[in-house]
């Protein structure tokens, strides 16, 4: 999709001489998405959904991640990828030093611009620590995409007392992000305190009973607490999407 700006521009560039028409044709064609021959870039979706393309990592080689890293730097983008390893870390980082490896995310962030942020913020919740991994994820997703955000850890059901001197951070939040393994009952209480939504990640975290967060997951659909939305398991980055959307609703 080409928006009139980028279109007058263009025909100003072939008008002045600058640019022939094939090559024109190419940067609208382009101006969609990228075929690099492995990928797809999807150029257009920071225009239709309010954020860039992000790149999951899992499944490409640490190689493929650096071209795609590398063909969005010659865009205006903040880039982000996803369940990243140091491997696929050290080979953006071969062609980008500002690129941040956050490890406990998993996550690479290359900030190029920066976004306006609203004066609400996202509240990033964990019953334990062990759920640390994919509340990062959610958080830095957040953080990329333009948001402020507050991290409140390890105050799970196990010892509730820990929740309730941070409640009034929660309640300020515009959004919550409540990420709990085991049985996922944080989600439940919390939204049973409070007047916002909150986005419930089951994490795979817990015992053999929990079947990889089988049984968070099921827990957190089956809340009876109202205003409870529920993302895959492990899904900190959906979280984070979805909490960037309600925060910048006007």
């Amino acid at each position: 999709m080409f928006y009139d700006d980028d279109l007058k521009e263009l025909f100003r560039q072939v008008e002045a001489g600058n640019l022939d028409v094939e090559r024109a044709v190419e940067c609208a064609r382009e101006a969609s998405f990228k075929d690099l021959g492995f990928a797809k870039v999807d150029n257009d979706r920071s225009m239709r959904v309010g954020y860039p393309e992000v790149i999951f990592c899992p499944g490409k080689t640490a190689e493929q991640v650096r071209d795609i890293v590398a063909y969005m730097m010659t865009r205006k983008t903040n880039i982000l990828a996803t369940k990243a390893t140091r491997e696929i870390y050290s080979e953006v980082l071969s062609i980008c030093g500002d690129a941040q490896f956050n490890e406990t995310a998993g996550t690479i962030t290359i900030e190029r611009y920066s976004n306006e942020i609203p004066d609400s913020y996202i509240a990033v919740v964990t019953a334990g620590t062990s759920d640390l991994p994919v509340a990062e994820e959610a958080a830095i997703t957040a953080e990329i995409f333009g948001n402020r955000v507050e991290r409140i850890f390890d105050v799970g059901v196990a010892g509730i007392h820990r929740l309730f001197s941070k409640i009034d951070v929660i309640k300020c939040a515009k959004v919550v992000i409540v990420v709990a393994g085991m049985e996922g009952a944080l989600a439940s209480v919390i939204g049973g305190l409070i007047d916002k939504p909150v986005i419930a990640v089951p994490t795979s975290i817990g015992y053999g009973a929990s079947f990889g967060g089988l049984a968070a997951l099921l827990a957190m659909l089956n809340s009876c607490a109202g205003g409870v939305a529920v993302v895959n398991i492990d899904n900190g980055f959906g979280a984070g999407c979805m909490a960037n959307t309600i925060n910048k609703l006007k």
